[in-house]
């Protein structure tokens, strides 16, 4: 008699056969390879993930795929290209929580957040912690809100840039607490967290793979995680709603997308190739590197998903008062 955990190995092995079968008979009729689009530079978390799940993706889906990288203007140039390319499956794109920000704080962006994409699946959230400098006297939460009240607009958080996602993480803490603070942006990540350990600016939202070290080191403390369960990367992290805040749920993601009306059955092969390709080693490896926590929401359950985050996203924005030229 086989054991329980070899029937389930051959169970799971079989599954995977039968998705890989599906997506490639689903697959566009080409040999040609697929472009996919991360409109963000090279190095980013939203690259890193690409680049993981692109070689196990492309064998699942029957072709080949070829990360390029779009930057500029918070995704826009390269988003463009994605809803403008044809609708043969050939060309897709991975993009960011800036999707549904762009809207809001730019002041023309040329497509439609909504009409003019295909969702294939949300992949991943980017939990983020809000850390503070050591020299704050609040351990935790409450009293982070406690201090804000007692001196309103003295405390500073920083942020990756007006209208970025640790900005609006920020202004959604000043949103369910009445609390005042000032925000001071940054250009880029990078250059807050060097500020944040050298206390130039006292706190700040930022993804919880580029602070774990800092935190474990102590030269940064964490209060909270921002997602509505615990970070794997920091356990002992509460939640922010854990922390004292009820309301409070932000978190960036990362999705795949196409051009608009792309056909249902190459939609739901790429479906099942992202499935099988987020089980492979390399996504795993980088999911765990990047503090990612999978979600994998498909195609649908996507547009409903990607309309409530445009929702949340503008009125963040509105009430940041966040615009870029």
């Amino acid at each position: 008699m086989m054991k329980a955990p070899l029937i389930r190995r051959i169970a799971a092995s079989l599954a995977s056969a039968a998705l890989a079968t599906a997506a490639l008979a689903q697959a566009p009729a080409s040999d040609k390879p697929i472009r996919m689009v991360v409109p963000l530079a090279a190095g980013s978390t939203v690259d890193a993930v690409a680049r993981a799940i692109g070689p196990s993706f492309g064998k699942a889906a029957g072709h080949p795929v070829v990360v390029e990288n779009i930057a500029g203007a918070g995704g826009i140039p390269g988003t463009t290209q994605i809803v403008r390319a044809p609708k043969d499956g050939l060309t897709l794109g991975m993009i960011s929580s800036n999707h549904v920000i762009n809207p809001g704080i730019y002041k023309t962006v040329p497509y439609d957040t909504l009409k003019d994409i295909t969702p294939i699946a949300v992949i991943a959230t980017v939990p983020l912690v809000l850390v503070v400098h050591p020299s704050v006297p609040a351990k935790n939460v409450k009293e982070l809100i406690a201090l804000a009240k007692a001196k309103p607009g003295t405390l500073n958080f920083g942020s990756a840039g007006n209208g970025s996602t640790l900005h609006l993480a920020g202004e959604l803490l000043v949103s369910e607490t009445g609390i005042a603070m000032k925000h001071v942006p940054y250009r880029g990540t990078g250059p807050l967290v060097t500020d944040l350990i050298g206390g130039q600016v006292q706190l700040g939202f930022v993804s919880v793979s580029q602070v774990a070290p800092q935190i474990k080191a102590g030269t940064l403390r964490a209060l909270a995680v921002s997602t509505p369960t615990r970070s794997g990367a920091l356990p002992e992290v509460p939640t922010a709603a854990e922390a004292g805040v009820p309301g409070y749920s932000f978190d960036a993601w990362i999705a795949l997308i196409g051009p608009a009306e792309l056909p249902k059955n190459i939609v739901d092969g790429y479906s099942g190739a992202i499935k099988i390709a987020l089980a492979s080693p390399e996504a795993q490896n980088a999911i765990a590197g990047q503090g990612l926590m999978v979600l994998n929401t498909g195609p649908d359950a996507a547009p409903a998903f990607f309309q409530a985050e445009l929702s949340k996203h503008q009125k963040l924005v509105k009430q940041s008062g966040a615009t870029l030229d």
